[in-house]
């Protein structure tokens, strides 16, 4: 190849660069000659085939062949061709005997060669270093091993970025603001990714964006790329079924069906070959499942999800990896049977699981390279800004783990929020500068509200499979009282001023708004106050108790409305141009929402009082300032005090530097 071309077939700065690229990649056919002869170029190819079953295993059969590959029969040409005729005869002849004698001269070299055997290349560490990013966890590897695609923070707003591993520089995509979740196509060229509560597409070459489905807020959307051309996701918020939508654009549809017990599908992940892809379920008993893009097919359980699994990735050519606990680890899997076998073995320890979206910060490249990088939070901090979004104060130190969902007291004295220092989340409370744990299940506690009068804490906890609510005592005095056990996820949202209901969400039908009766002591019966086919979230409690403002996805994108408590009567939309997280100003006169770029909104609400009862009259939404919030799902991630100062939960521009690990050439450890 090299005589033919001038160029080596396998270019490497060093040993290890050359044993990689020898391992992962193709000569460049096209350098060869256009005059050669068909008979040796395909025998080049042979020499140099990856399989070695396909590969020829002795040179003196390539002698053989090769025999009478440079004869030509020359044809009648015209004088004026014939001194050119003759040139090329010439060369190929000069050719053939080089290469004739290049063969006899080998054949004792290259005998020696294949009976000797050719050590393997050596299992490779490097890391890949990225700028400061909100979303450690959201980087992908191409399937070909070449590039990396990654989020990376500048001038507030989360970007995609993409560099090439042979190259030190990386190029911001234009048109990525608020970007999360990147995954490739499986030819290389393009990438998908999550930003402004849409799925998105955009081609590398043309860097040509498209818009190809709704998915609500995005911090834990999750998405692959089949062969095939579709495009499998998970909605954020996480319950339903996996959605699958052509990857050039068009209706989506249900691409898995819940089993029994299934509450949400999530973290789809294409196998390299067919159409078959691993995604996991969550309800009372998380499981990784096999599913087929294939009509009719139904999928296959592999194994059940430990509560610190995260799910899984094929990595070719017999291996499952995932995150256990922090220790990134792989078990061998055929995919024929959906079977897993053998032992799980360590691959790095320090590996990041988002506690948001429950993914491990790791990928796989179809080449056989792995990237996991350790942190997956960033760095968050609860900060206050008055309503021009300035920052009044700090409150606490910056935190590295998941700090989530700030709920301040009524008194304003004290701040409930969630966090994971050990893996699992926990309630924490903030007590002037002190902060305190206040819950210690191993589990995950989350999503805090105050009672009223501020005596009780009520958190969702999934110590039993299913998330349920918890009651505690708000000065720790006494132990945590279940209040509701069902098979269904409860994500409590808010408590009613007068103390008399808890309201909370329900995947039911896509997502339903629940009310748990507060009043006496047993046998208390949920009731759905809204119960519809779309996806009904963050209801919270106007301060009269009159309203319920949520957020719903039934105009396709999610925006926020307002309806009577308890019901019925009419619905009235808040938000013009998409929006989540409602909250009520304290006197009930103005609604906040965060829009689809993070803006804070404010709306005016005032109450028209006729014969036939009361109606809100909302006024123009209006941009107070935008917010840098850390990234949070199923409950708003800030809080407003009394003095109309906002208590924001975010993420600090210095946030992960952690380097992406790459490995390479791994090898099972033999006994």
């Amino acid at each position: 190849f090299e005589m033919l071309t001038g160029t080596r077939a396998f270019a490497g700065a060093d040993v290890q660069e050359t044993f990689v690229a020898i391992m992962r990649d193709e000569p460049d056919w096209t350098r060869l000659p256009a005059a050669l002869s068909p008979t040796i170029a395909t025998f080049i190819k042979r020499c140099l085939h990856k399989d070695a079953k396909q590969r020829i295993h002795d040179i003196a059969d390539v002698r053989l062949a090769l025999e009478g590959a440079f004869d030509t029969v020359a044809p009648q040409t015209p004088a004026s061709t014939a001194s050119s005729a003759s040139r090329s005869r010439g060369w190929m002849a000069a050719f053939a005997g080089a290469v004739v004698g290049m063969l006899v001269l080998a054949v004792p070299a290259l005998r020696y060669l294949r009976e000797t055997p050719t050590p393997a290349p050596p299992e490779t560490r490097v890391d890949v270093v990225t700028p400061p990013t909100n979303f450690p966890g959201s980087f992908a590897l191409s399937p070909d091993g070449r590039t990396i695609a990654y989020v990376a923070t500048s001038d507030g707003f989360s970007r995609l970025w993409v560099r090439r591993l042979d190259s030190g520089s990386a190029q911001v995509l234009p048109g990525t603001e608020n970007a999360f979740g990147p995954f490739w196509s499986p030819d290389n060229r393009s990438l998908g990714f999550f930003a402004d509560q849409k799925l998105k597409r955009i081609d590398l070459g043309g860097a040509q964006l498209q818009i190809l489905a709704d998915v609500g807020a995005t911090t834990i959307a999750q998405g692959a790329w089949s062969a095939a051309g579709t495009i499998l996701f998970n909605p954020s918020n996480v319950t339903g079924p996996l959605r699958r939508v052509p990857a050039a654009g068009g209706p989506t549809t249900a691409a898995t069906t819940l089993a029994t017990g299934d509450v949400g599908h999530r973290a789809p992940r294409v196998l390299p070959r067919g159409n078959q892809f691993l995604f996991a379920s969550l309800g009372a008993a998380p499981a990784l499942w096999l599913g087929s893009l294939s009509p009719g097919t139904a999928a296959r359980r592999i194994a059940a999800l430990a509560p610190d699994d995260s799910p899984s990735e094929y990595w070719a050519p017999e291996w499952l990896v995932r995150v256990r606990g922090t220790v990134l680890v792989a078990q061998r899997f055929d995919a024929a049977t959906g079977q897993l076998s053998g032992d799980s073995f360590p691959l790095a320890q320090g590996a990041g699981i988002d506690s948001s979206s429950g993914a491990g910060a790791f990928s796989v490249a179809a080449s056989g390279i792995l990237g996991w990088r350790s942190g997956t939070a960033g760095r968050r901090q609860l900060i206050w800004f008055n309503r021009a979004g300035q920052r009044v104060e700090a409150v606490g130190a910056p935190d590295e783990s998941s700090l989530l969902f700030p709920e301040i007291s009524p008194d304003g004295s004290r701040i409930a929020f969630s966090r994971g220092p050990s893996g699992s989340r926990d309630v924490w409370l903030q007590d002037g500068a002190r902060s305190s744990r206040f819950t210690f299940d191993p589990v995950d506690d989350a999503f805090p509200l105050w009672s009223p009068d501020g005596a009780h804490v009520v958190f969702g906890s999934n110590r039993t499979g299913a998330q349920e609510l918890y009651q505690k005592p708000a000065d720790g005095s006494g132990s945590e009282a279940l209040l509701l056990h069902s098979a269904d996820q409860k994500l409590p949202t808010d408590w009613s001023p007068d103390g008399r209901a808890l309201l909370y969400t329900s995947p039911l039908n896509n997502g339903d708004l629940m009310v748990l009766p507060m009043t006496g002591t047993v046998d208390r019966q949920p009731y759905p106050f809204l119960s519809t086919p779309f996806n009904e979230a963050q209801g919270v409690f106007a301060p009269d108790g009159k309203w319920v403002a949520y957020q719903s996805n039934e105009s396709s994108r999610n925006e926020i409305y307002v309806r009577p408590f308890p019901g019925p009567g009419g619905l009235w939309q808040i938000s013009t141009g998409g929006g989540t997280s409602p909250r009520w100003r304290k006197d009930g006169k103005e609604l906040y929402y965060l829009a689809p770029d993070s803006k804070m909104m404010a709306v005016p609400v005032a109450v028209q009082r006729t014969a036939q009862g009361e109606t809100p009259v909302p006024g123009t939404p209006t941009a107070l300032f935008q917010t840098h919030i850390a990234p949070g799902a199923n409950r708003a991630n800030y809080d407003v005090a009394r003095d109309g100062r906002f208590l924001i939960n975010t993420a600090l521009d210095d946030t992960s530097v952690e380097p992406i690990h790459l490995l390479l050439n791994w090898r099972p450890p033999t006994k």
